[in-house]
């Protein structure tokens, strides 16, 4: 049985990519879809590229400026589908990409969320697979086994341009977190995967592009002036733990994952120079797993004054310096 598709796709300053994306859509092997463009308030030409496609099925609303979330939001408030798909206005899907999302809707209705598996390209046009862990060898698909102990040890298995959500869920727990520029993705996709089920399939779905400008995870710069609790779900998934809502099988991938991510924003801060900022989350993170990476960390810090004269001379020395420690963990994405 077909079940239709509703598309959103948040579109800011993306004039240059976004014809590429909605290509990327109208190719696909499975075509029972509908398209919604919500235009942020972009100054570029992206809207008027969007009108220049002859197809009934793309819908553009334009809004004043609000941020990526309230504008997925709104798309989601605008769909007529029961499953909607996610799609960011720089990436593109490959053909199969809702073809492969149908056929895990049929076979794992339970699941709370879908997804393929991605590709990454950077700036030089080289690209990768995203680095899977804890999941069964290709060409498995079904239910993760663990979505936050994959999570935690490599890149999402759950991308924001390969996710396909039912849209009773999304509502259910509220949709992305409006507000934020860092983690309102994670955020939404952690939240339902404490409360159901996640579909993964290896089938390639999408190319995640590094390459594009104006990525709002591109905001390093304006990591100085942050809060330590600026990453929603941190917040979410501590609140769910102290109510007792996580399922005792996924507590203790749940905390590690907790851990990594704060790990990650000590990581920041160190590489902003904010060096109290990286010693009060590391202090309140506890882990096991990734207890070498927090006592490397720890040591950077100690040594802040010569990491401090690094960032004045040039911020990648920095990065250089703590790739050399520890190459295993990974700029924060």
């Amino acid at each position: 049985m077909s079940r239709k598709i509703s598309v959103v796709i948040p579109l800011f300053n993306k004039g240059p990519y976004i014809a590429r994306t909605l290509d990327s859509v109208l190719k696909q092997t499975f075509q029972d879809f509908d398209v919604i463009v919500v235009d942020d308030g972009s100054t570029d030409n992206g809207a008027e590229v969007v009108r220049g496609f002859d197809d009934p099925r793309i819908q553009l609303i334009q809004q004043v400026n609000q941020g990526e979330s309230a504008a997925r939001n709104r798309g989601v408030d605008e769909t007529k589908s029961d499953m909607v798909a996610f799609l960011d206005a720089d990436d593109e899907w490959m053909p199969k990409h809702l073809e492969t999302i149908h056929r895990l809707i049929e076979r794992y209705p339970e699941a709370g969320m879908y997804a393929t598996a991605y590709k990454i390209q950077n700036s030089n046009g080289e690209t990768r697979l995203a680095d899977y862990k804890y999941i069964p060898n290709s060409p498995w698909e079904g239910l993760l086994p663990d979505y936050f102990k994959s999570g935690a040890y490599g890149e999402f298995p759950v991308n924001s341009s390969v996710t396909v959500i039912p849209k009773k869920i999304f509502q259910e727990v509220g949709g992305f977190p409006v507000g934020y520029w860092w983690g309102p993705d994670a955020d939404l996709f952690g939240k339902i995967a404490i409360k159901y089920p996640v579909a993964f399939s290896w089938e390639l779905g999408a190319i995640y592009h590094w390459d594009a400008e104006n990525r709002a995870c591109d905001k390093i710069e304006t990591i100085g002036s942050l809060d330590i609790e600026d990453e929603p779900f941190i917040k979410t998934a501590r609140a769910a733990l102290k109510k007792q809502e996580v399922p005792l099988k996924l507590k203790e991938s749940l905390n590690e994952y907790i851990a990594k991510r704060e790990i990650g924003w000590a990581y920041r801060y160190i590489e902003a120079g904010k060096f109290d900022n990286a010693r009060t989350i590391l202090k309140r993170s506890k882990t096991i797993w990734f207890l070498k990476e927090k006592k490397r960390l720890l040591f950077l810090i100690n040594i802040r004054y010569p990491i401090t004269f690094f960032l004045r001379e040039k911020r990648t020395r920095v990065y250089t310096t703590i790739r050399m420690i520890f190459p295993s963990f990974k700029k924060g994405r």
